[in-house]
């Protein structure tokens, strides 16, 4: 390869093999993904834009064995350096990056050995090349969209939104010999209904593998409903309202719970999940409700990784030193009490297992209703829509606050009788388990606001008797 450098490398395999072959530091781990993605845009029931694309990204971790100092002890120090890769030039200047940087580098906190294939597997298809997509997977879809549009324009509705499929191919080479490809495929339509002044606004969302389930003319009927119903509007003040928060929304602020649920920073008493005068609150009920969440890499339809891939260690969330490390299923919350926090192999020290994280989340709670079933039955309240601009406000509590968007509906006599205006919300979702009074049965659902980076989740619609709207929010 190296009297060829301006040859480009198709295989992710072969990336991985050559960083890995390059490495002179005591550890090296290489994980390169092929990502191929294909889109469509539009705006004003029509398409903006359409296309695919594909880029070679390559991590190379630096592993070293750093000598005792005056100033500290010895261990093992890790550098992690990312680029774009087309062949064995560019694979050639990462691998002497991250060398150079992991040199006087000060020992890693989570070094661990590097796992190897006896406790990894291989994967037997680690060298073949990525499956990819193209634009052909809207085939279908894209045709009722048009229609959808055509729909949309004979009702004075507009409509916004995308739809994208992506296909990344995982390969992750040790110089332990571990071998492990993986392909995540990934799909998503986000479609916006607005009058033409723009002051009405609903929306819905759906996560899909391969767009084979996602009927675009069925998406337009329940967001011209949501449309329908912010034709009357109310103004209502701030305060503690009987809510129902839709999958969406509940996925969105259970997320965030769970990016949280560090099991180290637990311990050390700076976390939701710290336990008053020491330890964790594992063990201790958050919910009367049989509540579980869980993680499952082998969920139907929300497949994710069954091994750990870790670009760089964090938080006590995930450990470079972990990368290939098997996943399995994880009750976080199990019929209402805490069962586990994330663990890394350095903080699951003395356990059989490692409670690792995976990307997705699924919450069941022995619901038998649906959403229309909940509306039903509400005297008055609110039914959200989604939540947006979450950000954190108080990690010892897990406070979060953010805005209501695209449709908050006031419900009165078990109907949706008009639109209200937006909020300002906060709540902790630790805190919220405990206070859910009802929820519906389980579907698979798109976050709105961190789809970009979870998209993986299974959640039923919940009841909160109380849910604090802080503020009205003038945001549209």
């Amino acid at each position: 390869m190296n009297e060829h450098p301006s040859a480009l490398v198709h295989s992710g395999a072969e990336l991985a093999e050559l960083a890995v072959t390059l490495s002179t530091t005591t550890g090296c781990v290489a994980i390169v993904t092929d990502t191929a993605e294909a889109n469509l845009r539009w705006a004003g029931n029509s398409l903006t834009t359409n296309g695919q694309m594909r880029r070679f990204t390559m991590v190379v971790i630096a592993i070293a064995d750093v000598a005792a100092t005056a100033e500290g002890d010895a261990g093992t120090a890790a550098v992690s350096v990312r680029g774009a890769v087309t062949g064995p030039d560019d694979v050639a200047v990462l691998v002497r990056a991250a060398e150079a940087g992991v040199r006087g580098t000060g020992p890693a906190e989570d070094a661990q050995p590097l796992l190897t294939p006896e406790q990894t597997g291989t994967s037997p298809d680690f060298a073949h090349a990525s499956p990819g997509t193209t634009i052909e997977v809207f085939s279908t879809f894209a045709p009722a969209l048009g229609r959808a549009f055509a729909q949309a324009r004979d009702e004075g509705v507009e409509l916004f939104g995308f739809a994208e499929h992506t296909v990344a191919t995982t390969w992750i080479a040790t110089s332990t010999g571990v071998r492990l490809r993986h392909v995540q495929p990934t799909g998503r339509i986000e479609l916006n209904a607005k009058s033409p002044d723009f002051a009405r606004s609903a929306w819905v969302g759906q996560g899909t593998v391969d767009f084979a389930d996602v009927d675009a003319e069925a998406l337009y009927e329940q967001v011209r409903t949501r449309y329908g119903w912010s034709a009357n509007t109310v103004a209502l003040p701030a305060g503690r309202y009987e809510t129902i928060l839709p999958p969406s929304a509940i996925a969105d602020l259970l997320i965030y719970a769970i990016w949280s649920a560090s099991a180290r920073e637990a311990e050390e008493g700076r976390s939701v999940f710290a336990a008053k005068g020491g330890g964790t609150r594992i063990g201790e009920r958050l919910s009367a409700l049989p509540l579980t969440l869980s993680s499952d890499p082998s969920y139907p339809g929300i497949e994710a990784a069954p091994f750990a891939i870790a670009a760089a260690s964090g938080g006590g969330m995930e450990s470079v030193f972990d990368n290939g490390l098997p996943l399995r299923k994880v009750d976080w919350v199990r019929d209402g009490i805490l069962t586990e926090l994330v663990r890394t192999r350095a903080t699951a020290v003395g356990r059989d297992d490692v409670p690792a994280a995976t990307d997705n989340l699924i919450l069941t709670g022995d619901g038998t209703a649906d959403l229309d079933d909940m509306i039903a039955h509400t005297e008055r309240g609110l039914l959200l829509t989604c939540l947006w601009y979450i950000r954190e406000v108080d990690p010892e509590q897990l406070l979060l606050t953010g805005l209501t968007r695209d449709g908050v509906y006031l419900i009165e006599h078990g109907k949706v009788v008009g639109a209200v205006n937006n909020f300002r919300f906060n709540e902790s979702p630790v805190g919220l388990l405990g206070r859910i009074s009802e929820v519906s049965r389980e579907e698979r659902t798109l976050p709105r606001e961190w789809n970009d980076w979870f998209t993986r989740t299974v959640m039923p619609a919940v009841r909160v008797p109380d849910f604090n709207m802080s503020t009205v929010s003038q945001a549209s």
